[in-house]
């Protein structure tokens, strides 16, 4: 099943739509607001900027932050995702290009192999590679010099990071979901980007139903405007825009299909839980990880549902969501 409010869908973004600049980067003013110092201050030395590890929950512009951050500073940057780099080599070669204060943006960087986050230690405190040539009493340790590099690292789930790893980045960055004037700017900004005539009054709808998320956000507005084009002469109204939610499957809490079938499965099945986190995915035929990392943190901040130390369980909001007056923990 599509869900049009999944955070870690990776459609083509729109280079249109990905903020160039700190200026321009909507929302995460204490986050933001902190990398300018840290950026400009090593423009000043001439130095490579600090490893830096950005931490959130998906779609909040971990990658777009990035980039920005590589262009402040004036550099390229190298993209290489955790789980690609499955070999000290593949890590080897990619370091031993870059270009003087480059940076290198690894997402995901919590399924990073284990052998290669060995190798990546020396580099990233001491900027160079130890590599083993051969095997057995033959084998030789070569040391390969690298040019002073910027990590960046950005992860969902930060705790899964092994300290060593954790404890050499030199400044962590903790994004949060957005609220929904911070998401209408970026409605607001991306049609304008895409040509698109919207109200007001839909961008706030819009807003409202995204979820604090930017990705989500932006994801929807297009398929707005697949509707606009077709049914409503271009334009984005507030009656379209509940009217194309609607047929979404996206209510006025940004709660979709999937979210819903969580919510009810709890309730119904498991009579307001607690009920463990495998057996909620059997019941609902979605991965233990997908539910902890795509689907929790938005229902749990919207005081739907709880972790317990027995399971997951509904909130006495997150009962009545679902019209449940059973025996759960906190539906009493």
């Amino acid at each position: 099943m599509t869900r049009f409010v999944d955070p870690t869908e990776t459609e083509a973004p729109d280079p249109a739509l990905r903020p160039r600049r700190l200026d321009d980067y909507v929302g995460q003013d204490r986050v933001k607001d902190n990398l300018r110092v840290y950026v400009r201050a090593a423009l000043q030395r001439g130095e490579a900027l600090d490893h830096v590890l950005l931490s959130g929950p998906p779609g909040l512009g971990k990658t777009s932050l990035a980039n920005i951050v590589a262009e402040e500073l004036g550099v390229t940057m190298r993209t290489a995702a955790g789980p690609t780099l499955e070999r000290g080599g593949d890590l080897a070669a990619i370091l031993t290009n870059l270009g003087p204060r480059a940076v290198l943006f690894s997402d995901e960087i919590h399924r990073l192999n284990r052998a290669v986050e060995e190798i990546l230690y020396p580099a990233m405190e001491d900027f160079h590679l130890d590599i083993v040539m051969g095997s057995g009493p033959g084998a030789s340790s070569v040391r390969i010099p690298v040019q002073r590099f910027t990590l960046i690292g950005a992860t969902t789930r930060s705790g899964m990071l092994t300290s060593p790893l954790r404890a050499r980045f030199g400044i962590h960055a903790v994004l949060d979901f957005y609220t929904p004037d911070e998401l209408k700017l970026i409605l607001l900004r991306s049609a304008d980007r895409l040509r698109l005539d919207i109200e007001d009054a839909a961008a706030t709808e819009l807003a409202s139903r995204s979820r604090g998320t930017p990705r989500i956000a932006n994801r929807l507005l297009r398929r707005l405007r697949d509707f606009a084009q077709i049914e409503a002469n271009g334009r984005i109204t507030l009656e379209l825009t509940r009217t194309a939610l609607l047929r979404l499957e996206v209510d006025a809490q940004g709660l979709d299909a999937m979210d819903r079938k969580i919510l009810h499965t709890i309730a119904f099945r498991f009579d307001g839980g607690p009920v463990g986190l495998n057996n909620l995915a059997a019941a609902i035929g979605e991965e233990p990880d997908t539910i902890e990392e795509v689907y929790e943190p938005f229902l749990i901040r919207e005081g739907l549902m709880q972790r317990t130390p027995q399971g997951r369980a509904l909130t006495s909001g997150g009962a009545a969501m679902v019209g449940f007056h059973g025996k759960g923990l906190f539906a009493r």
